[in-house]
């Protein structure tokens, strides 16, 4: 199984994810080169999720399972925003409803049965981790309610909606890439000749911040595109055309 095609599609779409994300978040906002690292970005992360689940289901790893179909949902959702006009829903977003709470509900639970068992939890990962995971996955479900049946999704509400979701969707990617058990980066470094690099490079700590990276990003823009004044002067310029939300001279990037 470590050699299965689908392995390699999974680590190659992801890889090809985390740069195009890199990518997305660096250039101009609704510049060309933001549009076609968003495309990208969508293609590959979405790919990498039907591959996690895949992988997860085969190997009996439910974190992974409930990861790739949190990680798919939020990339779905956020696309979704950018492509339709200001308010458009239809009845699959009822069923999508469904991923986040089932999700948040069995992860929450998850979390306080890990809370009660004696001794460390063997799959490595922290109850805390469970109730942050589940959290998110009740607020996106939070935030599909009040678009179905409160006030519309349009303006800056559109664009945070997209963003967060896609950065949070970033950093579940980055998290599993860099401190996830297989920890791509230290697996390649060993084989390419670990003994001779510095062991600066082996340590936890530039891992740690490139996974939190995409949160810091994150936290920034969505103050940036709620709270502050940057669209008005014209840093991050948008507008309403026919229903579509408009970054300068192109769409929201899906």
């Amino acid at each position: 199984m470590s050699f299965s095609p689908i392995l390699l599609v999974h680590v190659c779409a992801g890889t090809l994810g985390l740069l195009s994300g890199a990518a997305a978040i660096s250039f101009r906002k609704g510049s060309r080169g933001h549009v076609l690292a968003g495309r990208v970005f969508v293609v590959s992360m979405l790919t990498m999720a039907v591959g996690a689940v895949y992988l997860a289901i085969v190997r009996h790893q439910p974190n992974n399972l409930g990861g790739g179909i949190l990680t798919f949902y939020l990339i779905a959702t956020a696309w979704l925003t950018a492509r339709r006009r200001d308010g458009q829903t239809n009845r699959l977003d009822w069923l999508a409803l469904l991923i986040p709470v089932t999700l948040g509900i069995l992860t929450w639970i998850s979390g306080v049965e890990k809370m009660r068992a004696p001794g460390p939890p063997a799959d490595g990962v922290p109850a805390g981790m469970h109730f942050f995971m589940g959290s998110v996955a009740l607020l996106a479900a939070t935030g599909d309610v009040r678009m179905l049946v409160g006030s519309p999704v349009s303006g800056t509400r559109r664009i945070a909606r997209h963003l967060w979701r896609m950065c949070f969707g970033l950093f579940i990617a980055a998290g599993s890439f860099f401190l996830g058990p297989s920890n791509r980066p230290l697996r390649l470094l060993s084989l390419i000749g670990g003994r001779h690099l510095s062991p600066a490079i082996f340590s936890t700590g530039p891992y740690l911040f490139l996974t939190v990276l995409p949160l810091i990003l994150l936290i920034f823009w969505l103050i940036r595109v709620r709270f502050g004044n940057a669209h008005k002067k014209g840093s991050l310029p948008y507008r309403t055309e026919q229903g579509r939300t408009v970054f300068g001279e192109q769409s929201l990037p899906g």
